[in-house]
């Protein structure tokens, strides 16, 4: 199937000019998209249609959110159902069955020994938890002393205070620096164009830049430090795949120390890898994942921890009489019912619909399609895993991102959605958009690009 273009010969607008004096939009250039507004009005299946009237194939499912395309029947009727029972519950003290349900039906996706599940409202939320309950744990554990991060450049972990304080995105750091994590240090990332560029799937360069670990343990003691956390392919800077043997050593060394290691998938989890988790599609076990987004498919807040079972243990063990908290912490939204049953909706549309298939078949088309772009001028490099892919583009010189934004901009005047990140694009189909879609969005994406330069 091929994206309808004819629609843009005549652009006309659809509503009245929209009020934007009041809404200051997150992670946007406020005063360009007051000029250059970008408004969409509806979405079904994988298209969006904008306040002009264009239908707009999304090419980045939503905000990495929505792998089941938009609107589908089976989760709004879960939705509708559970609010004529039950609207709300209150997260202390009490639950809905559905949530302890969904709480097992995730841990049957995680590997082995990661049985527990706490439920927040966001990635953000996720990340700030797993760090929490790090640091829960080697307190009961007697080893107090452990409080140090170590995070990674060019990671992105959520905008709380916890998440920028591990994350390695300068822009998200340099204003807030008062306020962050004491005791946070950085692993380099593992992105080297000289070395890798046109990568398809795992780098073969670059396990060795996984030893810096150890140069950060001999700095700090390992006594001091309580965990790592990492994307398995780092998505929101723009998918950076991991060098083959590097999770494996980081693995290697966080078990030697004593190191819990937290993978972030709020991205790479429930299929974007062409696996449940970046855990599977790379072989190594973490002792906590971090996920959102595709657990409702972008429809209502969720997110949540998986943890090791022993850690759970620990901390839980070691709370005193019966009746006290034995880890104070948690969101009034936690396990949310409408949440809950639109979680249950997707996860039933993924066994039913066998949507892991999906993922598999679409991991090599899209990985085809992006790579059949090599040479063409103005694209310094291509990377992809699983559903997901990026594009390097030249910059515009002294104007940092405006390549970028232009490019998106051409994209939906060409008919498609992507994901910018300064000067990379980013790709992300939803997993139920067929192969000729994809296929599609990266001609049109090539026929944008060499339109540029």
């Amino acid at each position: 199937m091929k994206v309808e273009t004819t629609q843009f010969k005549e652009v006309t607008a659809m509503q009245d000019e929209v009020d934007m004096q009041a809404y200051w939009m997150p992670y946007t250039p406020n005063r360009y998209f007051r000029k250059n507004p970008k408004i969409m009005v509806s979405a079904k299946g994988v298209y969006y249609t904008d306040d002009h009237g264009r239908k707009l194939l999304d090419g980045a499912s939503g905000l990495w959110t929505s792998p089941l395309g938009h609107g589908d029947p089976r989760i709004i009727e879960a939705i509708q159902r559970q609010y004529h029972t039950m609207d709300y519950v209150p997260a202390f003290q009490m639950a809905s069955k559905e949530t302890f349900r969904l709480a097992n039906r995730i841990a049957q996706y995680a590997p082995n020994g990661l049985g527990k599940v706490f439920f927040v409202n966001s990635g953000s939320e996720a990340v700030d938890t797993a760090l929490k309950i790090a640091l829960a744990y080697h307190r009961a554990k007697g080893e107090a002393s452990r409080i140090r991060m170590i995070g990674r450049e060019r990671a992105y972990h959520g905008g709380c205070v916890g998440g920028i304080s591990v994350g390695g995105i300068p822009t998200n750091r340099k204003m807030f620096g008062a306020i962050m994590m004491p005791g946070v240090d950085h692993l380099p990332h593992t992105l080297n164009l000289s070395q890798m560029a046109f990568s398809r799937g795992q780098p073969t360069w670059g396990a060795h830049l996984a030893d810096d670990l150890e140069r950060l343990v001999l700095l700090h003691d390992a006594s001091n430090i309580a965990a790592v956390i990492l994307e398995p392919v780092q998505g929101s800077t723009g998918v950076i795949v991991p060098p083959l043997g590097y999770l494996e050593k980081i693995r290697e060394i966080c078990t030697k120390h004593g190191i819990l290691l937290i993978f972030d998938e709020v991205i790479t989890g429930f299929g974007r890898l062409a696996a449940n988790f970046g855990a599977d599609r790379f072989g190594v076990k973490p002792d906590m994942i971090t996920f959102a987004k595709a657990i409702t498919n972008g429809v209502i807040p969720m997110g949540g921890v998986i943890v090791r079972d022993d850690i759970y243990e620990t901390i839980t063990g070691i709370g005193g009489q019966e009746q006290l908290i034995e880890f104070f912490h948690g969101y009034t939204y936690s396990g949310h019912p409408l949440a809950t049953a639109a979680a249950h909706a997707c996860l039933d549309i993924f066994e039913t619909d066998d949507i892991m298939a999906r993922t598999k078949v679409l991991d090599q088309v899209l990985g085809d399609a992006v790579h059949s772009l090599k040479g063409i001028p103005g694209i310094i490099d291509i990377r992809n895993c699983g559903v997901s892919a990026a594009f390097d583009l030249e910059p515009i010189a002294g104007k940092p991102g405006l390549r970028g934004m232009q490019i998106l901009e051409s994209c939906i005047e060409h008919g498609i959605l992507v994901r910018i990140t300064s000067d990379t694009i980013a790709m992300g189909p939803p997993f139920v958009a067929s192969s000729e879609e994809v296929q599609s969005l990266v001609e049109i994406f090539s026929k944008v690009v060499k339109k540029a330069f």
